[in-house]
């Protein structure tokens, strides 16, 4: 039994509904790359499904924009927008800036303790770099961070924020790895003056130049007309 099978033995939920974890999963990671075809017997086979679960999980996935259909090809996995991505780092930058200074001070010691656990695992994952392992636990340490917003409307941005960069499977590390290094130290950066009770001005402008230098360093190695795309960045 694969590994993809015995997961799937174990998820609750249809036939359908599994499939498309499944495959939505593989496209996130990386797995199924952009323009990689997804040849519905292939993927049924593999999953030890009908093609019919297989085939509806892939109509919904369309409806979700992670996958397109072309004519004498069928259903690939969809390129990644860089406009889209560009404007989701932007908008995110500002949202959470504002979630983790407002979470700053309802932020315990306990709480201090596990992100910085996080951020010392992100550490030792450069060892080795995985850029997918990296930007997961790059997430659950932000979480930490801002999941104490007591406002639920800008909580709710940041979320949507993240959850779109999960659509477009953006890992910025996989372009820019050398970024990794610098996104680490900054994060401990950002504990201390949670820590030491900085002003929420000081912890916002932190958190805020801690995304867009990430957005700057994809930038910077990105074609020209997606700086031109981005080049909005600047006023942040």
């Amino acid at each position: 039994m694969t590994e993809a099978v015995a997961e799937l033995a174990a998820a609750p939920g249809s036939k359908s509904e599994q499939a498309y974890q499944a495959v939505k999963a593989r496209i996130i990671e990386g797995t199924y790359t952009p323009g990689y075809r997804l040849v519905l017997g292939s993927i049924a086979k593999d999953l030890g499904f009908s093609v019919v679960p297989v085939r509806e999980a892939i109509r919904r996935l369309e409806a979700e924009g992670l996958v397109t259909f072309e004519r004498n090809v069928g259903a690939t996995v969809a390129g990644i927008d860089p406009t889209e991505y560009l404007y989701t780092m932007q908008t995110l930058s500002i949202v959470e800036g504002a979630a983790t200074a407002l979470s700053a001070p309802l932020i315990d010691s306990v709480a201090i303790a596990r992100a910085r656990a996080v951020n010392e695992e992100m550490r030792e994952c450069l060892e080795h770099f995985d850029p997918v392992r990296f930007t997961r636990l790059n997430q659950d340490f932000h979480s930490v961070l801002f999941e104490h917003c007591p406002n639920p409307h800008i909580l709710d941005l940041v979320h949507r924020g993240w959850n779109r960069l999960a659509a477009l499977r953006s890992s910025t590390f996989r372009f820019v790895p050398g970024r990794a290094h610098d996104s680490v130290d900054e994060h401990e950066a950002l504990l201390q003056l949670i820590e030491t009770g900085a002003d929420a001005d000081s912890i916002e402008k932190a958190a805020r130049l801690h995304r867009s230098a990430t957005l700057d360093a994809y930038l910077a190695q990105a074609s020209p007309s997606e700086r031109n795309a981005g080049s909005v960045n600047a006023q942040y």
